[in-house]
């Protein structure tokens, strides 16, 4: 379990050595001031920014194999949590920032351009508007109830695409209420950052996805 700034700090250079610390030491920066303009995260949380929000990001990194290519959706990317971070992380592979609000739009876009981030393509619009495409892995945090999330996402998932979604203390109850035949592609792995958070992983096609 990862308790500490030091502990996340430290998780968080093995994913993407000191490259990603110094960026990412640039965005807690930035979140601090434009926080106190819109409200994109808790005041609290500011206090353990490296846990609850960087390691709470990074830790689903490792829940998709190494040599997996391709984009990876993180829906509803509110202040960029998990979005930006996996941007910084994995720089070599494409992270689509789906977000519909105006102001974390503009936050998004903003930090992207100032941490260079090309990579990294924000999605300004909901995600019912988003043209269709193929995602190598799809996250989000906090968007939907899980049946929710899965029918609004099917359309972009292959029967390759992997799925990492944090679910906080719900996630063995909402996988235990999906229908059996798409319940069995998923289970629960804990949270390294919560002990009392689960995430939702799992692998395939949902619905209609193509």
């Amino acid at each position: 379990m990862i308790t500490s700034e030091a502990e996340a700090r430290t998780f968080i250079e093995g994913l993407g050595g000191q490259g990603a610390i110094e960026k990412l030491e640039a965005l807690a920066a930035a979140l601090r001031e434009e926080n106190e303009r819109q409200n994109l995260v808790s005041r609290g949380s500011l206090e353990e920014v490296w846990v609850r929000h960087f390691a709470d990001s990074a830790q689903l990194i490792p829940h998709v194999p190494r040599e997996t290519k391709g984009a990876w959706f993180d829906l509803g990317s509110g202040a960029g949590f998990p979005g930006l971070v996996l941007a910084i992380l994995r720089p070599n592979e494409p992270t689509v920032l789906i977000e519909s609000r105006k102001r974390r739009i503009d936050w998004l876009e903003a930090m992207a351009d100032n941490l260079a981030l090309q990579n990294c393509v924000i999605e300004g619009k909901r995600l019912e508007l988003v043209e269709t495409r193929k995602a190598a892995v799809i996250s989000a945090r906090a968007f939907a109830p899980l049946p929710k999330l899965l029918n609004l996402s099917s359309r972009f998932s292959t029967v390759s695409t992997y799925w990492v979604l944090p679910k906080g203390r719900s996630a063995a109850q909402e996988v235990s209420e999906l229908p059996r035949k798409t319940g069995k592609m998923f289970h629960v792995e804990q949270s390294q950052t919560d002990p009392e958070a689960g995430i939702v992983v799992g692998k395939g096609k949902i619905g209609t996805g193509k």
